[in-house]
């Protein structure tokens, strides 16, 4: 259980471990709000309640009991609140999955901008140490943040390693320097009463109300606690946030507060200035290294959901290389490394200051909490049964706490936020594509199918000559001839004496017993249809599955086999299906995916495409 909560503090908790570095300074900075002890306070009253409710309450309590067999995110909550059972989802379970679909796009902004304002904001405080080097840390970021793309390839297992004591190190500093500060003005103890938030509120009316944008500041990484669940547990989770990440950024938070009653000009960078000077040398690195290990949480998270959606076919197949034999968690998809590097460069290179990127953050993760809340909502009406008067009860104040936040961030989009949702929309609009595309290929190919039943019957054996060995045909379908077969039999006139049809499919859970894995029919004439079922954490292996099946009727144990694969290429035509940019779009995504080979993991000396042409 240490390891495991050791673990956690080093992943789960670098992005809202880092938050000290700006979200303090820029709710009084982004908003010219005066450094007075009434807003001090209120301030940082704020703070306390959003870091309680928003982390502890929600989140720990309530969102962290919705589990997919131990595992959690916003995809798998869709898995369970819109299973898809087979069909087009119709209805309000399509609104669901599309719900779900746009909070996994929003998390990639996150993950985009992450990287980029922690690294950065790190990076500032070499010109805290050092004015005359203000000038370098722009290049000093996009350096670091070159290195950290570059050794991705890598894997974080050893590096890993390390991650749960840096960041141990980094919150007990952060509680040591907030208590030292603290203790020097017990008056700031009075944000623990929400009194003096409400206060702010009405105080500062419009503007009061907008630096609730940066206020929510100090919560982004909160969903990592729900996302993260399956690799540590809950426990361990709950304990990292409770005996230290929690205490330890309430006292730096109060000690901040302290040291802006003390000093307002400090607020230009009140984490870095709440250190003495002597010490300040050494914040800057460990806050560099903090940055770098959130940053890096973010990137595995990037990894980790673009995986799932491949499984779940929301997104092509892409190449993912898996950088653990132990953990099967521990991946690397070189194409989303390369888009999140370019992305998190552009921004610094962009804004060039964190207070400027602090626009652009926050939006994309208060939509996707929003969107957790509505999905909960759901969640816990249908699986826990609880009657609606409940479900409002306790959805309707988390959700007005997460349409503040939401609505307070809007006012950034001008300024920044749209970067966000720019890219929330271009993901979506790739996701939706790829699915509607996908159902359009899988109609025009049932039009032209034959049922297995029937192309056995029409099996002539004066024309079609029966070779030695064995032929597996991988085809998303049951009880029907693969297109691939049926060209091959026509060009070649021989079919082989056993014949193996494979449908590859995705649970709606994270994973399947391997008793479950596999089920067959045999059609007689040595014609067999395998189903094969995975979790979607789960990597499809259908080369070593189909080895482990040695019965009297089908023996595969040897591997003595061909597999046969059915390469479409989409031509856009005038038929009703989608717009052509859309057409033209998911003709685009068939021809980069990964191949069928790579992705089940087929040794490539024993393949054989047979390609084809579909109108859509």
């Amino acid at each position: 259980m240490g390891a495991l909560t050791l673990g956690a503090l080093g992943v789960v908790y670098g992005d809202i471990g880092t938050s000290p570095l700006y979200s303090f300074r820029e709710t009084f900075k982004s908003h010219h709000l005066p450094v007075t002890e009434v807003n001090v306070i209120g301030a940082c009253s704020l703070v306390m309640w959003a870091l309680i409710l928003v982390v502890s309450v929600k989140y720990l309590l309530y969102v962290l009991r919705a589990d997919n067999k131990g595992e959690g995110g916003i995809l798998a909550l869709t898995a369970l609140v819109a299973p898809r059972a087979g069909g087009q989802a119709v209805g309000i379970i399509k609104w669901f999955i599309i719900l779900g679909l746009f909070g996994t796009a929003l998390l990639y902004g996150d993950g985009v901008i992450t990287p980029a304002i922690s690294v950065l904001s790190a990076v500032e405080g070499v010109g805290v140490v050092r004015p005359e080097l203000s000038s370098y840390i722009v290049p000093i970021a996009v350096l670091i943040l070159m290195g950290l793309f570059a050794v991705q390839r890598r894997g974080t297992g050893a590096v890993g390693k390390v991650f749960g004591p840096i960041m141990t190190l980094w919150f007990l500093t952060l509680g040591a320097l907030g208590l030292w500060k603290a203790m020097g003005n017990l008056e700031v103890l009075r944000a623990l009463n929400p009194a003096y938030g409400i206060s702010y509120l009405l105080h500062n009316g419009l503007n009061g109300f907008l630096s609730l944008g940066s206020v929510f500041l100090v919560v982004t990484g909160g969903e990592a606690l729900y996302a993260d669940m399956g690799h540590f547990g809950k426990t361990p989770i709950k304990i990292g946030w409770f005996s230290l990440a929690l205490p330890c950024l309430m006292l730096n938070y109060f000690g901040q507060s302290a040291l802006l009653l003390e000093s307002p000009s400090a607020v230009s960078n009140p984490f870095f200035l709440l250190g003495p000077a002597w010490l300040r040398p050494f914040l800057v690195g460990l806050a560099t290294l903090a940055a770098i290990i959130a940053s890096q949480a973010l990137i595995s998270g990037a990894y980790s959901m673009t995986v799932q959606a491949v499984q779940m076919d929301y997104l092509p197949r892409l190449a993912i290389t898996h950088t653990s034999e132990s953990h099967m968690g521990q991946v690397y998809v070189p194409s989303v490394n390369w888009l999140l590097m370019i992305g998190s460069i552009s921004l610094v290179i962009a804004f060039k200051t964190s207070t400027g990127m602090a626009a652009a953050y926050g939006i994309a993760v208060t939509g996707t909490m929003g969107i957790t809340t509505l999905l909960m909502a759901a969640f816990v009406h249908a699986n826990w049964k609880w009657p609606m008067w409940k479900v409002v009860a306790v959805s309707a104040p988390l959700l007005v706490i997460d349409l503040s936040f939401f609505l307070a961030n809007v006012a950034k989009i001008p300024e920044g936020g749209w970067f966000s949702i720019a890219v929330a929309v271009a993901i979506i609009l790739f996701m939706t594509t790829w699915r509607t595309g996908r159902g359009l290929l899988a109609e025009r190919i049932r039009r032209g199918q034959v049922e297995i039943d029937t192309f056995m019957q029409n099996l002539d054996p004066a024309t079609i000559r029966r070779v030695p060995g064995t032929a597996v045909y991988l085809f998303k379908g049951t009880g029907a001839a693969p297109p691939a077969l049926l060209t091959n039999t026509r060009h070649n006139h021989a079919l082989h004496e056993q014949v193996v049809i494979v449908s590859v499919s995705t649970a709606d859970s994270p994973y399947v017993n391997s008793a479950d894995r596999i089920a067959i029919v045999d059609f007689g004439n040595g014609f067999f249809q395998i189903n094969m079922v995975y979790g979607f954490y789960e990597d499809p292996d259908v080369d070593n599955s189909l080895r482990s099946i040695a019965g009297p009727d089908l023996d595969l144990s040897s591997g003595d086999f061909t597999y046969f694969l059915g390469r479409e290429t989409v031509i856009s035509t005038p038929i009703h299906g989608m717009a052509d940019w859309r057409e033209r779009l998911f003709a685009f995504q068939l021809r980069s995916a990964a191949g069928a080979a790579r992705f089940f993991r087929l040794p490539p000396d024993r393949v054989v495409e047979v390609g084809s042409q579909v109108e859509i």
